[in-house]
């Protein structure tokens, strides 16, 4: 379930839940992962027999790429959505990128923490704010400098795997910043001094809304069909094959990179589609390694191995019968 919380993956009657799992790269390096949730402890991630602290560690050590009806809302929804789209495909090539992103959100409550006691009138030493604003446009700049270099690697590629969905429409993905419009080639200190420029504009208006209104946290991403903003004007078959292309494009670039073909886990990914886009997908599956695929229906390929529920059911008893 995406976005379910760990209490809800439980069974009702059961007060915990494991998951251990076996992969096997394409550099034939073994790993073995296990995952334990207790209703009154910490969830625990083991790999190779050690426990992994903290979590984001874990981050990128199996690339994954999944599509469930639930992610549309990356198209369509707040946000928040794309931010954290982006966010996941990059954190899981970029460690360094990783890191920033989870300083940038520490930092950033330090700073909003003190913005409410200025806003208070609470005595807090005047410097503060001004150490905090200098760490923050650092990591904003760095965070917003990787996203721009991303979405002109990613566009490019996902321009490309889009003319293989027979679709007849021009993709484009365009970077909103908090500063305005970025090009590409800004660099890192010139972000900086965008920051510090803009924090320093707007300080009056963050201490009497008490909250940071500009950074990396506020930035979206636009979706673009022919020059016209996909979430206000296409259909839900185009929403949906634009989802298709952007985790298919992320499947390629993430092998590029770490040279380690994604798993992909695919959940009723052929709703809505007619025949010839179905046959595109598996035409472009076929070059991505592991797939697991579900689905409502039977879908016939010479690639696919079909297996209903009653079959995994009646292998799962005799595995039980063997133990």
């Amino acid at each position: 379930m995406v976005g379910a919380t760990d209490s809800e993956c439980l069974s009702f009657s059961s007060d915990y839940f494991l998951l251990d799992g076996s992969f096997l790269g394409d550099q034939e390096s073994p790993t073995t992962v296990k995952i334990i949730y207790k209703k009154d402890k910490e969830k625990q991630i083991i790999v190779n027999n050690s426990e992994i602290k903290p979590f984001s560690r874990h981050i990128g050590r199996i690339p994954c790429i999944t599509f469930s009806p639930s992610e549309m809302i990356v198209v369509n929804g707040s946000p928040v959505e794309r931010r954290r789209f982006i966010d996941n495909s990059i954190s899981q090539t970029n460690r360094h990128y990783l890191n920033d992103l989870l300083s940038f959100k520490r930092v950033l409550m330090q700073r909003n923490a003190l913005l409410v006691q200025l806003k208070e009138n609470i005595n807090v030493h005047t410097g503060m704010l001004s150490l905090w604003t200098e760490q923050l446009s650092r990591l904003a700049a760095s965070i917003v400098y990787a996203r721009l270099q991303f979405i002109a690697a990613y566009l490019e590629r996902f321009k490309e795997l889009y003319t293989q969905l027979s679709v007849n429409e021009s993709p484009k993905i365009t970077y909103r910043c908090s500063l305005g419009n970025m090009s590409n080639d800004s660099s890192p200190e010139y972000l900086y001094s965008l920051f510090m420029a803009k924090y320093k504009e707007t300080e009056r208006q963050e201490i009497f809304r008490a909250q940071t209104i500009t950074g990396p946290h506020r930035d979206d991403l636009l979706f673009l069909l022919n020059d016209k903003e996909i979430k206000k004007y296409a259909s839900q078959g185009q929403i949906r094959t634009f989802l298709i292309g952007l985790k298919l494009t992320q499947h390629r670039f993430f092998y590029e990179i770490l040279k380690e073909k994604p798993i992909c886990l695919l959940d009723d990914i052929f709703s809505e589609l007619d025949t010839t886009r179905i046959e595109d997908i598996f035409t472009i599956l076929e070059t991505c390694g592991q797939t697991i695929i579900t689905s409502a229906e039977k879908k016939g390929n010479r690639n696919v191995t079909n297996l209903s529920i009653e079959s995994l059911r009646h292998i799962q008893k005799e595995r039980e019968c063997q133990e």
